[in-house]
């Protein structure tokens, strides 16, 4: 049987264009809800695993910190695997074997075993960002993938703000190795769906319409309508060193890019900082500010719920008050960090006054964070982003493995201050950094008033 060409399918009104990409879109955000509530839940139980096994912070700070040994080994396999083979099959394994290391936590008798299965946790979760990451790359087009990022990182911070109050009721009513075992049953679900539904390309899925596959593959309108023109932001684009650089289309050329390897370093920093957050919120609240862990557990997701505001607002205002550009919003982010580390160092105990700080801090975090990955996405092609985010979330994953520990020595030796001095010089240096590297145009043109 022949299969008429999309073109006049479209033309002749035999098909609509479905909206799949957005149901895709959904399961990428309950596969990283469920993918950060279960290395997140080692934050909220920290306390009460510190007191059982007798550890001191830098011990705490490791058992957090092996998730990120294990993560870092398969960031850039991943990427590999993804180019080569695509992220149906990848990202299903991946699932199913980071929720079989959530379960076998909860059966941990010593912090060794603590400590290697976290690893194991990190190992398996390695390669399910490198696979949202690149469906996302794959399913939407430029003008939807800001958007799109957007409501990936948010479901980074669903996670965080959910996994707290829940963490501390499972804790409180049946024990913290429950935590781990109900926990572990989401992701074993949430394999199946994936490999059922999700599809590498639009091309090869049975619910994405030729009509949609066609609005997903088009240009950039401007580059459609052949106009060599865009509009200008003044003075920001100048700020900014908004000009026209070719797209990294080869791994070699991804390499020996100078941008590439600044906004590696800049992401990197920035996710330490995150991940930082995430791990000694909880401890912060209930040893410096002396929380209950019924207080601690609401508290401690006031961060997350600012951070989902921001990831969600920042994607829509990058495409399209800020017309495509990422850099804006990602120099907000790393300087506003920076004020939000500072005014934390001598926080009120106040719950009004340390809940609008911790809110705030999470929303300007995140109001530009999720455009480290889409500034990635608009220089690189569908075939280089892969191995490129696995490298740029390699070398993060790196500095998340020293981070927790560095921060638990510090709590030692000085105290909770000392870490948000640590986390506002890792800010502060993501800035400079940003500040350097160039915005891409899409055309080395004049602009449009």
């Amino acid at each position: 049987m022949l299969i008429p060409s999309v073109d006049r399918v479209i033309e002749n009104g035999s098909t609509k264009r479905t909206n799949f990409r957005w149901a895709v879109m959904g399961m990428i955000f309950v596969m990283f809800t469920i993918s950060f509530a279960d290395r997140a839940n080692i934050g909220a139980l920290l306390p009460v695993i510190t007191k059982e096994f007798s550890l001191t912070n830098f011990q705490a700070g490791a058992i957090a910190s092996f998730f990120f040994l294990g993560y870092l080994i398969t960031q850039i396999p991943g990427g590999l695997l993804a180019s080569k083979y695509g992220t149906r099959g990848l990202v299903a394994l991946a699932i199913f074997g980071f929720s079989i290391f959530t379960f076998l936590l909860g059966t941990a008798t010593a912090a060794l075993q603590l400590i290697l299965y976290r690893f194991g946790l990190g190992f398996f979760e390695g390669p399910s960002p490198v696979g949202g990451t690149s469906t996302i790359q794959n399913w939407f087009p430029p003008r939807e993938k800001a958007t799109a990022t957007g409501i990936y990182i948010g479901s980074t911070q669903f996670a965080p703000i959910i996994v707290v109050p829940i963490c501390v009721w499972i804790m409180l009513r049946f024990g913290w190795r429950y935590v781990f075992y109900l926990f572990s049953i989401p992701g074993l679900v949430m394999c199946v769906i994936w490999y059922l539904f999700v599809r590498n390309k639009p091309e090869e899925s049975p619910h994405c319409s030729p009509a949609e596959v066609k609005y997903i593959r088009e240009l950039n309108p401007l580059e459609k309508t052949g106009r060599r023109e865009e509009r200008s932001l003044g003075w920001l684009d100048r700020v900014i060193k908004f000009k026209y650089f070719p797209l990294l289309e080869t791994n070699r050329e991804v390499f020996r890019s100078w941008t590439f390897w600044g906004l590696t370093v800049s992401y990197s920093l920035m996710v330490g900082v995150i991940f930082g957050l995430m791990i000694w919120i909880p401890s912060y609240l209930v040893n410096a500010k002396h929380y209950s862990y019924v207080k601690m557990g609401f508290m401690g997701a006031t961060p997350w719920i600012g951070g989902l505001v921001g990831s969600l607002v920042g994607g829509w205002l990058s495409d399209k008050v800020f017309l495509k550009r990422r850099k804006p919003l990602m120099l907000v982010t790393t300087v506003m960090t920076t004020v939000m580390m500072a005014l934390l160092i001598n926080a009120p105990g106040d719950t009004l006054v340390l809940g609008t700080y911790l809110f705030s801090t999470g929303l300007l975090i995140y109001v530009g964070y999720p455009l480290f990955t889409t500034y990635l996405m608009d220089i690189t092609t569908g075939t280089t982003f892969p191995l490129a985010f696995g490298v740029m979330n390699a070398l993060a994953t790196l500095f998340n493995f020293f981070t927790p520990m560095i921060a638990g020595a510090l709590i030692d030796a000085f105290n909770y201050g000392a870490v948000f001095i640590f986390f506002g010089c890792y800010s502060i240096i993501s800035f400079f950094i940003v500040l350097m590297v160039n915005e891409r145009s899409y055309f080395a043109t004049d602009f449009v008033k």
